[in-house]
């Protein structure tokens, strides 16, 4: 198990920007150190971030879902900007192939991708089979450059929206699949890809007694359908994963726990961090914080060593020995 300190911990593990504060980086400091607990600089409207992902230049963007932004970090000059003021309360994030940005958008609900030098926006999904989605919360990609993202009904769905827990495709031609859906899966998450293209992860995050808690992993066909489901790893009857990554050796980087109830069943044996799993689902690592809540975690930087978490209101990153990938 490693430690990681709100400001430092682990060689090169830091908080990069609380709220709308960025602070320098402390240096490193031993291992097993205990973390510490870190205020928010803003008194009103705090972020909770989400959706990190790399930009070619090696900036950082991610979402603040409550204000419904998008972030831009420069880490070399430990900067931060608005990208998009209005980003329709995005959730999920991720740069294609072309580093054209891929956006799992709430209000309203839809998977966009964003030009970042000229701004052109294009709306890649909105319906399927007539109905609206719901709220798109993950994204990830293949090799062939198709998009899978996730999609959650909010309570009370309107008359227009489907209703349903689905896992979407969105093929070249841009045309959408649904792949999974319920009673198959219970309350999807985060989503991601081997680097080999054999095998889709999902996390099942549903915070109800006696539902899913778990990362489910599938045999992806050549066709981008799935077959083969089996349990990777179950989290239950703790908080299940959130948002993951995963590495050039095929771990999986999962954030997931708690330390703080919430008022659902979930209990706190599964505690706040970055969970680190093997292909054969073999816990390899733990990276614990203190937050109440770890939403998603992204490699960025040379080597794809760096590991990006988003938590709370807060940006860290862990320096690894992992050769990450962008998915």
């Amino acid at each position: 198990m490693r430690a990681l300190t709100a400001l430092a911990a682990l060689p090169s593990a830091a908080i990069l920007c609380s709220a709308w504060a960025c602070s320098t980086p402390q240096a490193p400091v031993a291992e097993e150190v205990s973390p510490v607990e870190l205020r928010s600089t803003l008194a009103t409207n705090v972020a909770f971030t989400e959706g990190p992902t790399e930009y070619k230049d090696g900036s950082i963007f991610f979402t603040e879902m409550d204000s419904g932004r998008i972030v831009r970090y420069y880490p070399d000059e430990n900067r931060k900007e608005v990208f998009d003021e209005e980003a329709n309360f995005a959730n999920g994030l991720v740069f294609d192939s072309e580093w054209r940005l891929v956006a799992c958008e709430r209000r309203p609900p839809q998977v966009t991708r964003t030009n970042v030098e000229t701004g052109e926006v294009e709306v890649l999904a909105a319906t399927y089979e007539g109905k609206s989605l719901n709220e798109p919360n993950d994204v990830t990609f293949d090799s062939q450059g198709r998009l899978y993202f996730t999609d959650r009904p909010i309570p009370n769905p309107e008359p227009d929206h489907n209703g349903v827990h689905g896992v979407y495709r969105i093929d070249l031609d841009g045309s959408v699949h649904r792949i999974l859906t319920e009673p198959e899966i219970d309350k999807p998450n985060g989503v991601v890809i081997s680097p080999d293209d054999s095998t889709l992860y999902l996390i099942e995050a549903h915070p109800d007694a006696d539902k899913a808690r778990m990362i489910r992993a599938y045999d992806l066909e050549e066709d981008g359908t799935v077959t083969n489901m089996r349990v990777f790893h179950d989290f239950y009857p703790g908080r299940s994963g959130d948002g993951m990554t995963i590495d050039a050796a095929g771990n999986l980087w999962v954030a997931a726990g708690l330390n703080r109830t919430r008022g659902t069943s979930e209990t706190l044996d599964t505690k706040a961090g970055v969970y680190v799993f093997a292909p054969s689902g073999e816990r390899l690592d733990f990276y614990p914080i203190n937050e109440d809540t770890v939403t998603n975690v992204a490699f960025a930087g040379d080597g794809l060593s760096t590991l990006y978490l988003t938590s709370g209101d807060k940006l860290y990153r862990i320096q690894t020995d992992a050769t990450g990938t962008r998915r």
